[in-house]
């Protein structure tokens, strides 16, 4: 292996955090491109959508949602089931942990060996490791539509299509055209595409944007405060799916293996990508997954902690 440490094992600076107002019913909890947590305040009861990766980490969400309001947390949502996204819910002490059946159908086939691998890639982002009781289970699970109305406020949460994962799910303010994207959309952050359906993901990014949101919530980076931002968020993340994926298709027909394919695509993607957040970590996953689905697999593989280093290594050594 290289000296390039593997992952994000190398990544060990805190980033400074912003709590953003979006309207009096919305905050976004963000980070300079670390995971985000979003915030909806209803007339009787707080929803919280995606949880900070440890408990521990989730008290700092929970002390800034005390700043404003003293309303129960009632409800998580999991806009997809990745580890880092879902393992800190039980410090919010909820009623209802809401997930997509599909969400639900992830973590029992691929929960477990999914934690194993993220914290391993990414050391820093799971601070107090150890407060996690286990996987994360939804208590409540809908089949790609549910609508809660929090008194006054209706919230709805939607499947759009697949995207980052086969259960990405949005939360949407239909009264405020408010939206929290998760991983969908990224806004100066790379996105993750290890677990992707690249084909499927622009289409899904169209009915993201037929919503019109006048703000939205990206998983990872600032909130978008205006249309012209929401519109930067969701045609940025386009171009990189997008153009990864034609790159990876191109060079895989041309009969290159995945090393060759992983060499053309990174010298293609950085100089239009390379700034942005952890582009370095996640292009030799994205890579591998556009390989797989441009030549045999359609649906994305189970990552293990072992598979990671494995890829690492072939790609980066």
């Amino acid at each position: 292996m290289s000296d390039k440490k593997f992952a994000s094992q190398a990544d060990l600076e805190e980033k400074t955090i912003s709590f953003d107002k979006l309207s009096d019913h919305a905050y976004a909890y963000t980070a300079e491109g670390d995971p985000n947590t979003g915030i909806v305040i209803g007339d009787d009861a707080v929803m919280v959508i995606d949880t900070q990766a440890t408990p521990v980490m989730a008290q700092d969400v929970v002390r800034r949602i005390r700043e404003v309001t003293s309303k129960p947390i009632k409800y998580v949502v999991l806009s997809h089931y990745h580890a880092v996204r879902v393992l800190g819910a039980s410090g919010y002490k909820p009623e209802h942990i809401i997930a997509s059946r599909d969400t639900y159908e992830l973590i029992v086939e691929r929960g477990e060996a999914d934690m194993k691998s993220e914290i391993e890639r990414f050391p820093r982002l799971f601070r107090a490791v150890e407060s996690v009781p286990g996987l994360t289970w939804p208590t409540l699970v809908f089949e790609k539509h549910l609508t809660l109305w929090l008194g006054k406020l209706q919230v709805e949460i939607m499947q759009l299509g697949r995207g980052h994962t086969k259960g990405d799910t949005v939360v949407w303010l239909p009264q405020e055209r408010i939206l929290f994207s998760g991983d969908l959309v990224e806004y100066g952050a790379t996105p993750y595409t290890g677990d992707a359906y690249l084909t499927d993901w622009p289409h899904t990014l169209d009915a993201v944007a037929d919503l019109e949101p006048l703000k939205l919530v990206p998983g990872r980076g600032a909130s978008l405060m205006n249309p012209v931002q929401v519109k930067a968020g969701i045609e940025g993340t386009r171009s990189f799916v997008s153009e990864m994926f034609d790159v990876v298709k191109r060079s895989a027909a041309a009969g290159n293996d995945l090393r060759t394919v992983y060499k053309e695509t990174y010298a293609v993607l950085k100089p239009k990508f390379g700034q942005w957040v952890i582009f370095d970590h996640c292009l030799p996953f994205d890579v591998t997954r556009a390989y797989d689905e441009a030549t045999q697999y359609r649906d994305p593989r189970i990552w293990t902690a072992e598979r990671d280093k494995a890829m690492w290594e072939s790609l980066e050594g």
